[in-house]
């Protein structure tokens, strides 16, 4: 199983120099994947949560490209319909040619009304509109000629229902995001269940989760996966694998948007863990098994 960081690309931290320090942690400890969000327009309900300054994934992407060598790149994730379908397919085409082939495309449909109306995007249509533009990218990148894409992975977002139909449909793989792990492995069997019913392969699995380390174990049946104890978090990323994950991307991200300014924290908890997944365990973070 590939493990997976998502890099914020966001908030009053962020600059060029410490989007490098990302990439460099990201790939020197020998994460899989390196992943960023997508906000075009930081309207007050996007800000809120996502700050400026926010760097364009595709930009942001490209450069980081030049200045990584290993590390696959990708979105975590794409709003579709906030750019031309044509556009989206050229730009993810030329980032696959410049970056070797490690383009992985995750998309959404997004959420933030206030983004999708400075856009001139109807909120209400965004579900219609990115199937359609998702029909459109892969019949451009399928005629080859300038959209020559190789093989770029779809990941499509989405925990409700509706985005486990659209992943089956029109994605490599299924891609949820922060859950529980019961809600995760009911979900599976609904994702065979409509895969089967459309007559479809069933979708790869590559959730993201939240990476929280705490000093102490966490109870209760709202614990998301990937939060608690390093057992409890290791334990998680076992039990997603054991599920069918070939991909877990871990978000170290809490949701205060200052933690851009002391990323330290989140490169010692990701630092723990690649120890782990080396074999070489790093025990400042971690409880004696019984």
């Amino acid at each position: 199983m590939q493990i997976g960081v998502n890099v914020p690309n966001f908030g009053p931290g962020t600059d060029p120099g410490m989007l490098r320090q990302w990439a460099q942690t990201v790939e020197g400890l020998g994460f899989d994947l390196l992943m960023v969000s997508d906000h075009v327009a930081v309207t007050p309900d996007v800000a809120e949560q996502y700050p400026a300054p926010f760097y364009e994934p595709f930009t942001a992407l490209a450069w980081l490209a030049g200045i990584t060598s290993r590390v696959r790149l990708g979105t975590t994730v794409l709003i579709v319909p906030y750019r031309h379908p044509l556009l989206v397919a050229r730009m993810a085409a030329n980032l696959s040619q410049l970056s070797g082939g490690r383009l992985v495309l995750g998309v959404g449909v997004g959420w933030a009304r206030q983004e999708f109306a400075a856009l001139g995007v109807p909120f209400a249509q965004r579900g219609r509109l990115t199937d359609q533009h998702l029909q459109t990218i892969r019949a451009a990148w399928a005629d080859d000629g300038d959209y020559r894409a190789g093989d770029i992975p779809i990941w499509v977002g989405g925990n409700s229902d509706t985005g486990q139909r659209r992943a089956v449909r029109l994605g490599e793989a299924w891609h949820p995001l922060r859950f529980t792990l019961d809600w995760f492995s009911a979900a599976v069997d609904r994702l065979k269940a409509t895969a089967n019913e459309q007559g479809r392969p069933v979708p790869a699995l590559a959730p993201r989760i939240i990476l929280r380390i705490t000093d102490a174990p966490l109870v209760g049946p709202e614990r998301l996966a990937g939060e608690g104890s390093l057992d409890q978090v290791l334990d998680d990323i076992e039990a997603l694998r054991l599920l069918g994950a070939e991909t877990v991307v871990l978000d170290p991200f809490g949701g205060n948007p200052a933690e851009t300014r002391h990323p330290q924290v989140a490169w010692q908890a990701l630092a723990t863990i690649a120890a782990h997944r080396a074999g070489t365990p790093n025990t400042a973070h971690r409880t004696e098994r019984p």
